[in-house]
């Protein structure tokens, strides 16, 4: 009588609710007249069940009526099914996770035989399920009453407090004593959950600075003030602190933006999730080309790449060198190539897209990349500082410092080593043509004998002439002449004697050699007998 007194002063807020597993809904149904197999149900056997029943909405809760299934029989409930049911738990929550609710109820101490068929027990608390929770945990020794498994068989549940929110007393009909009270004490009125946005004994209190919220739980976000973070609903009254945005200043400024209002946009960061939300400092470093703590500054003139460390290359404007990468827009200066200018020309080229070409320099290594100047001097034949102009004509050799030889055409000297290509004048030989003819010969290619002259080394070697006359006998430049018939010696300027029948005078030295007319005597036929 007791209990139906005590059901009736508040409602069964649990009749006809939603159940897991779903099947088991005959549990909250209001059927328990018959508490056998039509009108309970059985989870299963198991080491864990759990059962549980949503109220839809958070409810003020007084007791809780659990009616096992008996089969009608209080032997049969003892034999057969109480085993399955010792140890089991009542909690409620305001979820379906049981370690979140308020323990109810823990059997400790029922056996077979005092486990009853209808148990009861009080729970002045609140909360949106009830859960019905049993298991049998591994290397725990449990009495010999329980079985090795659980199991549920509830035929009904019944859950009894008030409908409606922020009432208490016996028929719910008394409103929580505490203005700022969510959930009071079914029986006493004492607040048990205040409102969002106060705490206290009494809910007399608004949450803490930084707080608010159910149980003052919730921790304000970024405003600007904490102090105008409204205790109830957490919103910022005179907006975000730096970096933050929404009405409760929680949620960080979009990717990309930061400061008051999220107003500022971030600069070239390396990794634009890497941009502080709150001042927009590049917490990983600037992109290529950027420097500075906010990433906003191109690098200096002449310089590039990730932390501005790289330098430009040799472009031809040093302004025109992208400050990301390095290229060059305008192209290099004189001597480089590549996009950025750092190549040196190849060997054998300069200037400007090392498209000239380097001179005769003597070691082409030598060849300034910028203004095609021969370091090391030029090659032979080749004069000035490209080694590009041949030697003047006449001249050839290292610097054009020889001169060339007697050639036969001076056009014709090599300006490379002084080689008379169409041979050498009359009167020298060799390659060069510097050579004079041999004493005894001149002429073209030195090919002409001297004739008979006094001195052998007094022949031109030009024409033959004989500088210093002829030898005896002879007479003409060339000295190739024999004196007439009837002279003789030096120049001919001898008479010959009076040789027999006026025959043939040496032209020597005048001996007749075939003797002297009558009357005369001696080898030149000029002394009387």
């Amino acid at each position: 009588m007791g209990l139906l007194a005590i059901s009736k002063a508040y409602d069964n807020v649990a009749l006809n609710k939603p159940t897991y597993p779903q099947y088991t809904s005959r549990v909250v149904d209001g059927r328990k007249s018959n508490p056998g197999l039509n009108e309970c149900t059985l989870t299963g056997h198991g080491t864990t069940v759990t059962w549980w029943v949503n109220l839809i909405s958070i409810h003020s809760i007084h007791h809780i009526n659990i009616y096992f299934r008996t089969d009608n029989s209080d032997s049969t409930f003892r034999t057969y099914i109480a085993r399955y049911l010792l140890g089991f738990s009542v909690y409620v929550s305001n979820t379906t996770d049981r370690s979140q609710g308020t323990l109810c109820f823990k059997d400790d101490n029922f056996t077979i035989n005092t486990i009853p068929p209808v148990f009861t027990t009080n729970c002045f608390v609140h909360g949106q399920y009830v859960i019905y929770y049993n298991t049998r945990r591994q290397g725990v020794v449990y009495p010999d009453d329980y079985d090795i498994f659980a199991a549920t068989y509830l035929c009904e549940v019944e859950v009894y407090g008030c409908q409606k929110r922020g009432f208490c007393g016996s028929n719910c009909s008394i409103p929580c004593p505490d203005v700022n009270c969510q959930y009071c004490h079914i029986e006493t009125g004492y607040s048990q959950c205040c409102k969002p946005g106060y705490q206290g004994y009494q809910c007399e209190l608004a949450c803490n600075r930084g707080f608010f919220g159910v149980d003052c739980n919730e921790k304000c976000g970024q405003c600007r003030e904490i102090y105008h973070c409204h205790h109830i609903r957490g919103t910022c009254s005179l907006g975000c602190a730096a970096g933050y945005q929404g009405a409760m200043c929680k949620a960080g400024c979009d990717k990309g933006s930061y400061g008051l209002q999220c107003k500022e946009t971030c600069g070239h960061c390396r990794d634009i999730n890497q941009c502080s939300n709150v001042n927009g400092s590049c917490l990983t470093g600037c992109d290529a080309g950027f420097n500075g703590e906010l990433c906003e500054t191109r690098c200096d003139k002449g310089a590039y790449g990730f932390d501005c460390k790289e330098k430009c290359g040799n472009c031809r404007e040093i302004g025109q060198c992208v400050h990301t990468i390095g290229t060059c827009l305008t192209g290099c200066d004189d001597g480089y190539q590549g996009d950025l200018c750092k190549t040196q020309c190849d060997r054998g080229w300069y200037g400007i897209g090392c498209n000239e070409t380097c001179g005769y320099c003597r070691d082409v290594k030598q060849c300034s990349n910028v203004n095609g100047t021969c370091l090391t001097g030029c090659d032979a034949g080749f004069k000035r500082d490209l080694c590009k102009t041949q030697c003047d004509k006449g001249s050839y050799g290292i610097e054009c410092n020889e001169t060339c030889g007697q050639c036969r055409d001076e056009n014709q000297c090599s300006h490379i080593n002084g080689t008379c290509l169409t041979g050498c004048e009359v009167g020298f030989k060799g390659d060069i043509c510097k050579t004079d003819c041999e004493s005894g010969s001149y002429g073209v290619d030195c090919n002409e004998i001297c004739g008979n002259c006094l001195n052998e080394s007094q022949c031109s070697n030009i024409n033959g002439t004989c500088f210093t006359g002829c030898n005896a006998g002879y007479e003409g430049d060339l000295c190739k002449t024999e004196c007439n018939r009837g002279s003789y010696g030096y120049e001919c300027n001898e008479t010959c004697g009076h040789c027999r029948n006026n025959s043939y005078c040496f032209p020597i030295n005048g001996t007749c050699l075939s003797g002297c007319d009558v009357g005369y005597e001696g080898a030149l036929c000029k002394t009387r007998e």
